[in-house]
């Protein structure tokens, strides 16, 4: 790959705002480049005639006055020329015996084409107009000598200004030219971004509705296709939660109907005869009551409607530990706190409670103590870390252990292996306050969870 090809992909914009913009810009640069040199040679060519044909009528004019006037008075009249006032201008008449000399330079052929056709376009009688047409110079040089002989032989030789084309007539043509191209170009920069506005609205309210399936819906208002897709990605969501809503619901009916038929077993149980197998049920049964109020329990946070209110994810963190603490205290001394005194957030108090609940439970279950470690706010968002000392996750199982009802731990027993409801709970409460959680192994031993909330 050439420099070039290896420069251009990192040039070239990533946003479509920004790429609008410059191919916008770049039209729009091009267009006036286009437009400005037209201009500018069309000035040139009404300069240019408008010169030939001045330079013309006046060395006509010159020529008459000499040509009318006697022999014997032609150079008395010449030097009354070059002293009137129009020869102020850089005009000079002289008589000679010879056509204007090679020693100046020829004048193009466009330019003495114009010149002799501009003298022939000068109304004036046949007999007056002169024998013949010597042009020298440029508008390099900066003049232009017409040689004119006369009836009698001699020649008029005429040396007249030939100043450069000016492009701009008016001094202020350009900065006014410059002016408009900005006010342009402002023009469409802010049309690209009202134009492209709707789409990062969309963008975030795709990432809004991943994080929380009951975001707001967008407006359908503004331009045709906007609204179409507006409305179009509402009726999208809309789907999505009576979906999920669905689901949650059944799961969670499913959850309160067991509720009866495992008390009639408990209650039959109580009658059998076996110790040891009354007992082995009755555990059974403890743990799959458990498991139905750990469904229930989640198919409640999926749909709870708890206010948002500012909330101090210092203190919540402490009530957690101790509430922990009280539940087991031979743990007491192996729950610890680190971060700032105080640190508001807004959020579902109950909610987030549950959730910093789970995983300090979680840590305490699975690796025999708990540290909250609590950051102060980055770029909008708070990090909560929860540590523990265990023996760590296999690095396959640190996503998976958020699917609902997965368990590392295979014996299915409740006591060491849990209901599999608690991480998918956190994480799901987390989500729906725009933030996360993500497990990953300490290098010292342990996992640490790491908590994110916007601030």
């Amino acid at each position: 790959m050439t420099r070039w090809g290896r420069w251009i992909p990192r040039l070239w914009p990533r946003s479509l705002a920004a790429r609008t913009a410059v191919v916008l810009l770049a039209g729009l640069a091009f267009v006036q480049i286009a437009g400005l040199t037209i201009h500018a040679f069309d000035r040139i060519e009404l300069q240019r005639f408008a010169q030939t044909r001045d330079i013309a009528g006046r060395a006509m004019n010159l020529y008459r006055s000499v040509a009318l006037a006697a022999p014997e008075q032609r150079d008395a009249v010449v030097a009354e020329l070059n002293q009137r006032d129009i020869m102020r201008s850089g005009t000079v008449v002289r008589l000679d015996g010879l056509p204007p000399g090679t020693d100046l330079p020829p004048t193009p052929q466009p330019l003495q084409r114009e010149l002799r056709v501009s003298l022939q376009l000068i109304p004036m009688p046949q007999l007056q107009r002169p024998r013949e047409v010597v042009i020298r110079g440029n508008a390099e040089l900066g003049q232009v000598v017409m040689g004119m002989r006369l009836p009698d032989g001699r020649w008029v030789d005429i040396t007249l200004p030939l100043p450069p084309v000016r492009l701009w007539h008016s001094a202020n043509f350009l900065s006014a030219f410059l002016l408009m191209t900005l006010a342009a170009a402002l023009l469409t920069l802010w049309a690209v971004r009202r134009l492209t506005a709707p789409v990062a609205t969309l963008a975030a309210a795709a990432e809004a509705l991943g994080r929380d399936v009951n975001a707001p819906p967008l407006p359908e208002t503004g331009p045709l296709e906007v609204a179409q897709a507006a409305a179009a990605f509402n009726l999208m969501a809309a789907r999505i939660r009576r979906f999920v809503q669905d689901r949650t619901f059944m799961l969670t009916a499913i959850g309160h109907d067991l509720r009866t038929p495992i008390t009639r077993l408990k209650l039959r149980a109580e009658f059998m005869d076996d110790e040891e197998q009354r007992r082995k049920m009755l555990l059974d049964l403890d743990e799959l009551e458990s498991m139905v109020a750990a469904t229930l329990a989640f198919g409640r946070d999926v749909t709870t409607d708890e206010p948002v209110s500012p909330v101090d994810l210092t203190e919540l963190a402490r009530t957690v530990l101790d509430e922990t603490a009280d539940a087991c205290p031979e743990m007491a001394d192996r729950l610890a706190y680190e971060g700032p005194d105080h640190l508001t957030v807004r959020a579902r108090p109950k909610s987030l409670k549950r959730a910093l609940t789970n995983l300090v439970a979680n840590a305490v279950k699975y690796g025999g103590n708990a540290r909250i470690i609590l950051s102060p706010p980055v770029a909008g968002s708070v990090t909560l870390l929860v540590e523990d000392d265990g023996p760590g996750v296999p690095p396959g199982e640190l996503e998976r252990v958020f699917q609902p009802f997965h368990r590392i731990e295979t014996s299915r027993n409740r006591e060491t292996g849990g209901t599999g409801l608690g991480l998918p709970i956190a994480r799901n409460i987390l989500r729906a306050h725009g933030g996360d959680v993500v497990l990953s192994n300490r290098p010292s031993g342990g996992i640490r969870a790491a908590v994110s909330l916007p601030v």
